[in-house]
């Protein structure tokens, strides 16, 4: 069996589920090579039947991504695994993943279908990913509520096609640890083959068990595990990466197991991911939350300032946690940007290079130096724009008086054409957003806002998150400035640009 746990990376798929994250091709492919420098066996890229976009975005990630195996998700249907084929066939360690319910509640009440008529999709779905590559996953959903013996023979016909990996999915996270262990020693012990390919298991979060469930099930013979960074997926979201890979290297003196994963680039794909996606990391959050290492009670402080294990169980920079000297100013030229940007982990071409140094400029005149952070910020912008996109070019504000409202006027570019609009509103950033609402024409409700301030100071770039509806669409957009109202706009057009795309 041996002591090696393959780590399967859902945050581009299951991760991109969570309302209001809407990835760019870039933005993805941002996050699949940080994936392969983590180390992450298998990523997950998209399901690409799912549209013209998840499409060319694995097809993309399939192209770029050489270190780690890329995988696509495919229904049980022909043309689901045909178009997932199309997609990843351009990798160099493809992996076709294809899935079909077999619980009970499932059949009924969603496929419509007898046990007899799924297991024969799960077996020609199979058959026919088996066709196209030599690495396939198969997966029964919600595992954990079906009948364990009509369980053990859909797995036995998906081995007899040819699976490679068989994969566990606790799809609505109802389980807990031992019942799940259980579940996976039965298969082993039940399923004909089974020995013979990778157990996997992926561990919804809907009770908070999605890591327990996930270390349980590894205990128990599974050697892959499928999860997300940050914790990421549908509803309450998937096992934890940085949690559970923690977990087996802090505890191996217990569990004896070991993964691929270099932990040092833990934090920085933490961030990202959050960043990119525009869900922040709770500041609790095990790992990499930002009080994860920091200690408020004077024992505490007392203890570690002696001895760093009598409160620590890991060294933050283990995971990455440290803290950076990188300050740059308004003198700096472009070679020592595009050196720290490439020292967070960034590398943007010249173009975006060029870009970025001109907005680096900007915010170094209006602050004076600029963090690591703030440097991060920076290569953000360029990462979350593609090419066609809208870009807030100019603005001017008013905030009113006893005799006049607050009101706003935005230029927008794309392409060469500029669009100018002006509007009132009940403040100054009501007010642009409603501008650029009317200059797109585009019909946006708020549902929520937040700013936060990336560094200490009152000189500090804010960062600002919006999710809109549009059309019924939920979509997350962040932007940043010294100018909260700027910052602000750009976060409101880069949410309404992933709809116009």
């Amino acid at each position: 069996m041996g002591d090696r746990v393959y780590i399967f990376d859902t945050t581009l798929r299951d991760g991109e589920q969570s309302p209001g994250i809407s990835l760019g091709v870039r933005e993805k492919l941002e996050i699949a090579e940080q994936l392969q420098r983590l180390g992450v066996d298998i990523i997950e890229a998209g399901f690409p039947a799912t549209s013209q976009g998840d499409f060319e975005a694995v097809g993309q990630i399939a192209e770029k991504i050489s270190g780690s195996t890329v995988c696509a998700l495919a229904r049980a249907h022909p043309q689901d695994i045909d178009r997932a084929w199309e997609a990843v066939k351009g990798a160099a360690r493809p992996r076709i993943h294809t899935f079909v319910s077999t619980s009970d509640i499932h059949l009924e009440h969603q496929l419509h279908k007898s046990r007899e008529e799924v297991l024969q999709m799960a077996r020609e779905s199979v058959r026919r990913a088996r066709g196209y590559c030599e690495d396939v996953e198969f997966s029964p959903m919600d595992a954990s509520r079906s009948d364990p013996e009509y369980l053990y023979r859909v797995l036995e016909a998906a081995i007899e096609e040819g699976a490679g990996t068989l994969n566990i999915p606790d799809t609505v996270g109802y389980a807990v640890p031992d019942e799940f262990g259980a579940l996976i020693r039965g298969i082993l012990e039940n399923v004909r083959g089974a020995r013979d390919v990778v157990i996997s298991v992926h561990c919804h979060n809907d009770l908070g068990l999605a890591v327990a469930n996930s270390l349980a099930a590894c205990e128990a013979g599974a050697r892959q595990v499928e999860c997300a960074i940050n914790g990421l997926g549908e509803r309450a979201g998937n096992a934890s990466l940085e949690e559970l890979v923690m977990t087996l290297k802090v505890r191996h003196d217990r569990i004896g197991l070991v993964t691929g994963i270099n932990p040092v680039e833990i934090s920085r794909t933490s961030r990202l991911v959050s960043l990119l996606t525009g869900y922040p990391v709770q500041p609790n959050k095990a790992i990499v939350g930002k009080n994860a290492f920091a200690h408020e009670s004077g024992i505490h402080q007392d203890g570690v300032l002696k001895e760093r294990t009598t409160y620590e169980i890991m060294d933050a920079s283990s995971v990455g946690l440290i803290e950076s000297d990188i300050v740059l100013g308004k003198h700096s030229g472009r070679h020592a940007l595009k050196e720290q940007l490439e020292r967070l982990g960034y590398y943007l071409n010249e173009d975006e290079l060029n870009e970025a140094f001109a907005r680096f400029k900007e915010l170094a005149d209006k602050k004076g130096s600029l963090s690591g952070g703030d440097i991060e910020a920076v290569a953000l912008e360029y990462i979350r724009t593609e090419g066609q996109d809208w870009k807030l070019t100019g603005y001017e504000v008013h905030s009113g008086g006893h005799e006049a409202p607050p009101s706003a006027t935005v230029t927008l570019e794309r392409e060469g054409r500029h669009v100018t609009e002006r509007a009132i509103g009940d403040g100054m950033v009501d007010a642009a957003c409603k501008a650029i609402r009317t200059a797109l024409g585009v019909d946006a409700r708020l549902i929520s806002f937040t700013v936060e301030a990336i560094t200490e100071g009152l000189d500090s770039l804010g960062d600002v998150t919006i999710q809109l509806d549009i059309e019924g669409r939920r979509v997350v957009g962040r932007g940043v400035s010294t100018d909260i109202v700027e910052a602000s706009a750009r976060a409101y057009i880069n949410a309404v640009n992933k709809v116009l795309r």
